[in-house]
């Protein structure tokens, strides 16, 4: 039987899994929901003032990163567009919430429209 694949952005984690469970109660078994990002980690969990905390990077702190294995990394995400504010990503952003499915051929247009019908971009 051929499968088709699917994978659709999120802008939350809420919709990602209304979507989830949507696709289960049709009737698809292999769906999947992770975070995705540019960068490893989750950045810093608490509120930081920048003028007055400590913090290792800039990248920690506007991007949202963790970067374990030294400086250089994180002086390169910094660098970024992203990290000085003046870049916004446009309409294309498609979120940091990744779900996938695997679904037979045949039923990949009903499953894409689940998709969709909660905001999920293909």
């Amino acid at each position: 039987m051929k499968e088709r694949n699917i994978l659709a952005g999120f802008k939350t984690i809420e919709a990602a899994e209304k979507a989830a469970q949507s696709l289960r109660q049709a009737g698809f078994e292999t769906i999947q929901i992770a975070h995705i990002g540019q960068y490893p980690g989750d950045g810093l969990e608490e509120i930081t003032n920048p003028i007055t905390s400590d913090f290792p990077s800039l990248a920690t702190l506007t991007q949202a990163g963790d970067f374990p294995n030294g400086r250089d990394a994180s002086v390169l995400a910094a660098a970024g567009p992203d990290a000085s504010g003046m870049a916004d990503r446009g309409v294309e952003n498609i979120g940091n919430i990744l779900l996938t499915a695997v679904v037979p051929e045949e039923r990949g247009d009903e499953a894409v429209q689940i998709i969709e019908s909660f905001g999920g971009t293909i």
